[in-house]
């Protein structure tokens, strides 16, 4: 199946029992009372950028255990926690932290989230690959997006105007980008994105477009970097060296723009859930985080 196919259905995938040990971000263990009677359907929503890793995981669990029922759907991490929030899901994988809003409106709701982290994400810029333009800072970035720098040519490269391609504003992806580099995690900062920029439905919209347009750029997970896209290396600074978007640079933590990713559940999960996100944080699970691009917890 495509990426595209993946972001645009529901996938089904059997799976079943599996045990393993896994630690949520706060270090705690699953609690190892948990009912492992539960439900044999687990209903995962969220995020554009985790569907691709979170469907390999789906594959290789279900693999193993066929009588488990999977549903994996991405429409972002914002709609993610929303069908958390309202009980539509098991899980829902988000590319950034709840909000203080989501967690007010779960605990209204009766809900508990509770949050794990799955894996580690580079947050690369794209440009198609005839585009000779390589290497960017921060402020530049900051500056293309915000519209501020409106030609190719004032970036070393040919001319033509800048087409900025954005997430749209439910994304995790679009608020970490805003966040950290629009805004530079100055929460003073009320920068926005250039209301020039299309605002497109998923990554792998942006990843079409900017590999059939020379003049675009937007921004997407590691994990969708091909042959068809060419990745900026960027700077901290004018001071500081460029670099590349890879498994390695964001382990070392000297690429500059990179995220921990999340699963979220209604408190301690149980029964299917509990273990297909113990699968993902075992040995064999974050196997999978690298083969699909993605940087594991620990290196496997």
């Amino acid at each position: 199946m495509t990426a595209a196919a993946r972001l645009a259905i529901t996938t089904i995938v059997s799976a079943g029992f599996f045990f393993s040990s896994c630690a949520e971000r706060t270090g705690a263990k699953a609690p190892d009372g948990a009912d492992k009677a539960g439900s044999r359907t687990v209903q995962v929503i969220g995020s554009d950028t985790m569907v691709n890793l979170v469907q390999a995981w789906a594959e290789a669990f279900g693999a193993l255990h066929p009588e488990l029922i999977l549903s994996i759907r991405g429409g972002g991490s914002g709609a993610g926690l929303a069908a958390l929030i309202n009980g539509s899901c098991d899980v829902a994988m988000t590319s950034r932290p709840i909000s203080e809003k989501e967690t007010g409106e779960a605990e209204a709701n009766g809900i508990n989230p509770r949050e794990w982290t799955v894996a580690l994400d580079g947050l690369i810029v794209i440009v198609n690959p005839a585009n000779p333009v390589s290497n960017v800072t921060l402020d530049q970035l900051r500056d293309i997006f915000l519209a501020r720098v409106r030609d190719w040519s004032e970036l070393g490269g040919n001319g033509g105007k800048i087409v900025i391609l954005s997430r749209e504003s439910s994304s995790g992806t679009y608020l970490f980008f805003k966040e950290h580099v629009l805004r530079r995690g100055n929460s003073k900062n009320k920068d926005e994105f250039s209301p020039e920029a299309l605002l497109m439905p998923s990554s792998q919209a942006i990843v079409n477009e900017v590999s059939q347009n020379p003049h675009a750029v937007g921004y997407v997970g590691l994990g969708y970097l091909s042959p068809r896209l060419k990745a900026l290396a960027v700077a901290k600074n004018p001071h500081s060296p460029y670099v590349a978007p890879s498994i390695a640079h964001v382990t070392d933590d000297s690429y500059p723009i990179s995220r921990p990713l999340f699963y979220y559940t209604n408190g301690n999960p149980t029964g299917a859930a509990r273990e297909f996100i113990e699968f993902a944080l075992s040995p064999t699970g974050q196997e999978i985080v690298v083969k699909t691009d993605f940087v594991p917890m620990e290196r496997p």
